[in-house]
């Protein structure tokens, strides 16, 4: 090889070089653009977590009181009359941990009734085969007291109507007219 082709060489190398150089720089620029999208991205999924998660919170909350206010003055499953009626119940022990929405009691009978915006099997499942279970190990005193479960929703499917009878769980649904209207002080506008 001359010297000339070996300078030819070297010269179209620091060409190529100073072409890869620029490439990479903006290669670079265009990470860390997509970099500062994706941390908007982020923050924005984020914010809208935390808003669908109050969404989901709500929800509940109303389901639970729509359920909870239904049977205050009436405590009774099937032909079951219950004394006392609370809700959302939270225990938490160094190995257990659970949630009980409605939970209903008498001399030796405890009701606990899960209340679901739009009711899945899972969640009849869930009740059945983790809640009774939880539930006499969160309250000792209750130990030997018969537990009836209940599933109550705002929207119920065919099957899982089926499936809660089959397994003797109560179905709670909204039905007919069930509205409280408290309008003593009404006034003309």
């Amino acid at each position: 090889m001359t010297d000339n082709e070996l300078r030819e060489l070297v010269a179209g190398l620091a060409v190529s070089q100073a072409k890869t150089d620029e490439e990479f720089r903006e290669t670079k620029a265009l990470v860390n653009e997509t970099s500062v999208q994706m941390k908007r991205t982020d923050a924005t999924l984020e914010r809208l977590g935390i808003y669908l998660g109050g969404i989901t919170d709500n929800i509940g909350i109303t389901t639970e009181d729509y359920f909870y206010n239904s049977l205050y003055n009436k405590p009774v499953l099937g032909n079951i009359k219950f004394d006392s009626i609370t809700k959302n119940i939270h225990i938490k022990t160094k190995r257990l941990e659970d949630e009980f929405d409605i939970v209903m009691y008498n001399g030796d009978c405890i009701a606990l009734i899960e209340c679901k915006y739009k009711a899945h099997e899972n969640d009849v499942k869930k009740l059945i085969d983790k809640k009774v279970n939880s539930f006499r190990i969160l309250h000792p005193d209750y130990m030997d007291y018969k537990i009836y479960l209940g599933i109550a929703s705002f929207s119920f499917y065919p099957e899982l109507e089926t499936f809660a009878k089959e397994n003797g769980v109560a179905i709670l649904k909204q039905k007919g007219e069930v509205v409280e209207i408290e309008a003593e002080n009404l006034k003309v506008y």
